[in-house]
């Protein structure tokens, strides 16, 4: 599926992006929305989360990830960095009457902890703000129950093409082999992988560039 969406190596000079002044607009963009419910349907097509769930949604900013796989699962929590993030998503749990998500403020650079234990952790397109992918994938490892899942959705290497600033962004994308030797050290294994998702998206000239999302599946050592 294609559709509209309007990465480089970490570097000392790149500063984390501060995504709260982006949150009331975040889902106007209909290509950010189509490529979330893209990546849900691949996780609940490779993973299939069930009701007996208890799921962890690591960066889930407005919550596009999180709302598409709340009805499946018993609970969700929703983690982000950005309080502006947050208070969109919540005005949502509110608006639909939602029991089982439930939102957490967490930031990692300032010394948080993840919650836990879960079924399940997921990610979408928030790898790529993460200067330490090794440290993130053992914090995710050790939240998780044993045997539990993880599911991360994120660019394949896009030579740094994607972004139009480079603010925030600490990887250009990732190599998939690369990623699941990532993966493979933080504890897991039955490392597999697919394509979720494909963006085009205007270049600087005008012309269309092609750009696909992985989604990457694995299983915690028990």
């Amino acid at each position: 599926m294609f559709f509209l969406l309007t990465e480089h190596t970490p570097s000392p000079s790149h500063q984390k992006r501060d995504f709260n002044a982006d949150a009331a607009t975040w889902d106007e963009n209909p290509g950010r929305v189509r490529m979330a419910h893209d990546v849900a349907r691949a996780i609940l097509g490779t993973v299939q989360p069930g009701p007996d769930m208890d799921v962890l949604d690591f960066g889930c900013g407005t919550g596009l990830l999180t709302l598409a796989l709340q009805p499946h699962v018993r609970t969700i929590t929703a983690v982000d960095s950005s309080q502006g993030m947050l208070d969109v998503l919540d005005a949502k749990i509110r608006a639909r009457s939602l029991t089982n998500v439930r939102t957490r403020l967490v930031d990692l650079d300032r010394g948080d902890e993840l919650p836990g234990p879960f079924d399940l952790a997921v990610s979408s397109m928030t790898f790529h703000h993460i200067r330490d992918v090794g440290m993130l994938l053992d914090r995710i490892a050790g939240v998780l129950k044993p045997a539990g899942r993880i599911a991360v959705a994120d660019l394949d290497s896009d030579e740094g093409k994607f972004h139009d600033s480079d603010e925030g962004v600490f990887h250009p994308g990732f190599d998939r082999c690369v990623m699941m030797k990532s993966f493979e050290a933080a504890g897991f294994s039955s490392v597999r992988n697919r394509t979720a998702a494909i963006i085009q998206k205007p270049g600087p000239s005008g012309e269309m560039r092609t750009f696909t999302v992985f989604l990457m599946t694995a299983e915690k050592k028990e």
